[in-house]
């Protein structure tokens, strides 16, 4: 670790001797501050949001994707690893046991997330990112109405009127090494932006290596000066292997170990993940316009395991057709549908890893084969109305309709558990009303909100289409504002808000791979979101930006009674009280910047009878970066960072209500990185 010091030390010495060079667009430093509207908007209309830009992402190291995440109050990935993370926002989704569920994710406007409503953001790669808008909760209408919310991801927009190459390489501990190289292009006529990245780790723990190869294609062409057309693809392969969760013993005694059956079967999983999206955008009139997404999703998943093999994969396919326009009684309103249709084949094998004499997984006999179709159609509108100079009210209304049709395609006859299952279409309103202050706005929100169950959650442990499973609902009751100070220097968010949750959807562990979904009862969600930024110029060349995000979750089971236990008024399971995001960026005008970032999470309830839960920590990173231009066609950009600066042994993420099998203990901790450093190279090249 005697590296360290030096490393940062020669980075610094580096930016001190280079005289400031004549800054021009490779090497502008864009400030972005965080939670602030700096990128373009898509939640429509006045419903608020929460943004993030390149300046939030180049804080972390480049495969940290969940570092910059959890700068958002309210949101909060758990990363078991870099293939296994669970978003949650507001508490929902805390109770999904693997993966993320209960909101929408879109990339470039297209939605990502499946039939069943899972969604996997380890299929974009970090560098390729420009922006990240959250929207809280049911109140987004145009984006699904879920109970968690949706994220919206987009690409790094290319600069106008240039064409750039740039490659930026990294390398770090456990071997990592990852590359990114984008060439983007933009004149008149064409936006372009090609990117192929390729990423390897040996990873912290034993049986964890990753390695993925991916390329991403974003292009709009002008067609004339009222239509345009989008073309998206987007390309990841990786393997990955799966240390899996441990138990208490072995997470205080050497948290790089994996689970003792996974690591004996060397369980992995392969993804092959492609997505393909053309976009039409039409302005009939200066006031209204319509913008239409067709697109086609593949994935080919294939993953070993302890108790079996699993072999799947996806099609999927579907339509986003959005139109929007103003001055109808002086108002704006937006309306569409999304289609969303996909056609899930998978089956099961035995694993003999047992008798391939310690070389792993070996596939033996059939154990299932199933095809499942699901359908999901929104249909949605909005309208936003200036009651006054300053009062703005917006309403809105989604009407969701579901429907799975599984198909036994393994056993016959009586065994066969082929079956459909319709849900009753849904109408999720929502009304929202923003004043306009001379310093920001205050906001506040009504809205309802669903959310479908998980695979897992509609089928019993036999494979049959649970009859009796039903969408959780709820309200939400929000109150906010976004506030500036000091001219301005200081930057103020904040939100209340209460979600009351019926039929909660619980999956319930009955085997290795075995779950039961049903509905529980009631959660009550209530909470409170503080972000702020104070910006303090130091002198001329030097500005201080400190920060702090906090969020309260007080949320808790209202009626939940498990067969003969009943948890009514027990913390929800799986979601953290109290937790901070902090930091400051130093930045000076010759280029050099520095950020040092830090996370407190508080525990986490781990079991339904509060009888457990992780131990709260404090994990601190640090990163050193230093821009130039070495000419008017050739910038530099160097960088060094150290993630996990006091080795604090704590779990990045936790399996709830974990149970034992075969007399072990059960395992509720994915380890987070011990200490660790990377360190970086960006050269870029305008033509």
């Amino acid at each position: 670790m005697k590296k360290i010091p030096s490393l940062l030390l020669g980075l610094t010495a580096i930016a001190a001797s280079a005289q400031q060079a004549q800054q021009d667009s490779i090497t502008q430093l864009d400030e972005i501050i965080l939670l602030e509207d700096v990128v373009p908007k898509r939640a429509v209309g006045i419903t608020a949001s929460s943004t993030l830009g390149p300046s939030t992402f180049e804080k972390f190291n480049p495969i940290d994707i969940a570092s910059a995440i959890n700068q958002v109050s309210g949101v909060y990935i758990l990363s078991g690893a870099l293939n296994t993370n669970r978003i949650t926002i507001r508490g929902v989704g805390a109770r999904t046991l693997f993966g993320t569920d209960k909101l929408r994710l879109y990339f470039n406007g297209i939605p990502v997330t499946n039939g069943t409503g899972s969604s996997t953001i380890e299929a974009f790669d970090f560098e390729n990112l420009g922006s990240m808008e959250v929207i809280k909760g049911p109140k987004g209408t145009s984006f699904g109405a879920n109970m968690g919310g949706a994220i919206l991801l987009d690409t790094r927009p290319a600069f106008e009127n240039e064409t750039r190459l740039t490659n930026s390489f990294t390398v770090g501990s456990y071997s990592m090494v990852k590359d990114n190289l984008t060439l983007q292009h933009s004149d008149e006529k064409l936006d372009l932006s090609f990117s192929y990245n390729h990423f390897k780790t040996d990873g912290y723990r034993q049986n964890n290596n990753f390695e993925r190869d991916g390329f991403l294609l974003a292009s709009e062409v002008n067609l004339g000066t009222k239509s345009s057309l989008g073309i998206l693809v987007n390309y990841i392969n990786y393997s990955a292997q799966i240390p899996s969760s441990i138990n208490q013993s072995d997470f205080d005694e050497d948290p790089t170990r994996a689970a003792g059956n996974w690591l004996a079967a060397q369980g992995f999983e392969a993804n092959k993940y492609s997505l393909i999206g053309l976009s039409y955008t039409q302005e009939f009139t200066e006031n209204f316009k319509n913008t239409t997404s067709i697109f086609y999703t593949y994935l080919d998943h294939y993953e070993p395991r302890p108790f079996n093999i699993l072999d799947e994969f996806t099609n999927g396919f579907g339509l986003r057709s959005q139109f929007q326009g103003g001055n109808l009684s002086t108002g704006e309103y937006s309306f569409g549908v999304e289609l969303y249709k996909d056609e899930y084949h998978w089956g099961t094998f035995q694993n003999l890893f047992g008798d391939n004499n310690g070389n792993g997984s070996l596939q033996g006999a059939r154990l299932s084969r199933n095809r499942e179709f699901r359908d999901q159609l929104n249909l949605f509108g909005t309208f936003t109305l200036p009651l006054s100079n300053d009062l703005y009210a917006q309403a809105g209304l989604n009407l969701n309709s579901t429907h799975f049709d599984f198909r036994d395609l393994f056993n016959t006859g009586d065994t066969n558990t082929s079956a459909e299952r319709d849900f009753d279409a849904i109408l999720l309103p929502s009304l929202g009303l923003k004043y306009q202050l001379k310093n920001g706005w205050l906001y506040t929100n009504v809205s309802r909100g669903f959310s479908n169950p998980s695979l897992e959650e509609t089928l019993t442990p036999d494979g049959v289409i649970n009859p009796d499973i039903a969408q959780e609902t709820g309200m939400n009751y929000e109150v906010g504002g976004k506030l500036t100070f000091l001219k301005p220097k200081l930057y103020f968010n904040f939100a209340l808000y209460r979600m009351n949750i019926n039929d909660l959807l619980v999956a319930q562990r009955t085997g290795e791979d075995q779950f039961i979904g049903r509905n529980a009862g009631e959660t009550r969600h209530q909470g409170l979101e503080l972000d702020a930024k104070y910006v303090i110029s130091l002198c001329n060349q030097l500005q201080l930006s400190p920060y702090l995000s906090y969020t309260l979750s007080d949320h808790s089971f209202v009626d939940f009674v498990d067969e003969d236990n009943d948890y009514s008024g027990n913390p929800l399971t799986g979601v953290p009280k109290h937790r901070i995001s902090s930091g400051f960026d130093l930045q000076h005008s010759n280029g050099l910047q520095l950020n040092l970032t830090h996370q407190f999470v508080d525990e986490i309830p781990l079991r339904d009878n509060n009888s457990l839960n992780s131990e709260s920590f404090n994990v601190l990173h640090a990163k050193l970066a230093y821009q130039t231009s070495l000419s008017n066609h050739v910038s530099l950009g160097l960088n060094a960072g150290i993630n996990n600066l006091f080795d604090t042994n704590y779990a990045q993420s936790v399996l709830i209500n974990a149970s034992s099998f075969g007399g072990a203990p059960p395992r509720y901790f994915y380890p987070g990185n011990g200490r660790n450093v990377y360190g970086g190279v960006r050269l870029g090249y305008l033509f």
